[in-house]
């Protein structure tokens, strides 16, 4: 089983700590003749597929390298913008790697702050009142499960949807904040959190739960 990544929002949405702890890699590599059958365009300072899709190459994906050399934004890794170089016949055949990309930190801090924002809808549209919030969302390929302390801290993990034991990982992981960040003297309440002891214990905790599934007595 696979744990992805693990996130710690503050009460006020911001994102205070961020961990990815598996990355899928679904990357497609091939050798191109002029012109190319698919389209490309700007998107979010990367290039990316707009429209055509062909040996594992998808619409959304984006340019990941340029014969060999990783792009940067979108240019090339020599500064050319990557669609004006892929539109000049004399650079061709080229070697494209395409394949989904990382999200940036300015990308994870807004999807935070609007996780939080669902949470607070989440809990608003229940019938009854005191309701917990979000708990768990569920798509075809993860799980997204979330535990608030009292203080307000929210502690996500994007886990696979066969991961048994996340409860208690998410209790463990607020254990290990409370040791490790909040009896830390040069910790600041609702700052992001920069504690070597948190990162170790955290990356223990992973390891512990993807191969067990669970934490026992004493973990």
């Amino acid at each position: 089983m696979v744990i992805f990544s693990v996130y710690v929002v503050n009460k006020a949405g911001g994102l205070i700590y961020q961990y990815d702890n598996y990355v899928p890699r679904a990357e497609a590599e091939k050798t191109f003749s002029y012109p190319l059958d698919f389209v490309l365009k700007h998107h979010d300072e990367k290039v990316v597929v707009s429209f055509g899709q062909r040996d594992g190459i998808r619409v959304g994906h984006a340019v990941l390298s340029i014969n060999g050399e990783d792009v940067l934004g979108k240019n090339t890794a020599d500064g050319k913008d990557t669609l004006e170089y892929l539109k000049d016949p004399a650079n061709y055949p080229v070697s494209i790697r395409f394949g989904r990309a990382r999200l940036s930190s300015n990308e994870k801090l807004m999807l935070a702050s609007m996780f939080h924002s669902l949470f607070a809808i989440g809990s608003q549209l229940s019938p009854d009142v005191g309701s917990s919030g979000i708990e768990m969302l569920e798509t075809d390929v993860f799980k997204l499960h979330c535990f608030q302390t009292l203080t307000g801290i929210k502690f996500i993990v994007l886990a696979d949807p066969r991961q048994s034991g996340i409860d208690a990982l998410l209790r463990k992981i607020y254990e290990i904040y409370s040791d490790f960040a909040l009896k830390n003297p040069f910790y600041s309440l609702e700052m992001p959190i920069r504690c070597e002891l948190f990162d170790q214990n955290l990356k223990g905790a992973l390891e512990i739960a993807e191969k067990a599934g669970n934490f026992g007595a004493g973990s």
